[in-house]
């Protein structure tokens, strides 16, 4: 473990001096990704599109 932190501890330790995470964006992609698996129906790639625009207005699902 200990040379796993040695190993990582630039990074580590740059964290403290710029903390910026990718949690949100991953959390939006994750969100497209779900979309994406229930999109299979869509007959109109326009819909599809439309409801990546109003992804942002779901808070807490994924709903039809």
């Amino acid at each position: 473990m200990a040379n796993t932190l040695e190993g990582h501890r630039t990074g580590i330790l740059n964290w403290y001096d710029f903390p910026i995470s990718t949690e949100t964006l991953e959390g939006i992609n994750n969100k497209i990704g779900a979309l994406q698996r229930m999109a299979y129906g869509y007959r109109d790639h326009d819909y599809f599109i439309a409801k990546l625009y109003a992804l942002h207005l779901a808070k807490f699902a994924l709903i039809g």
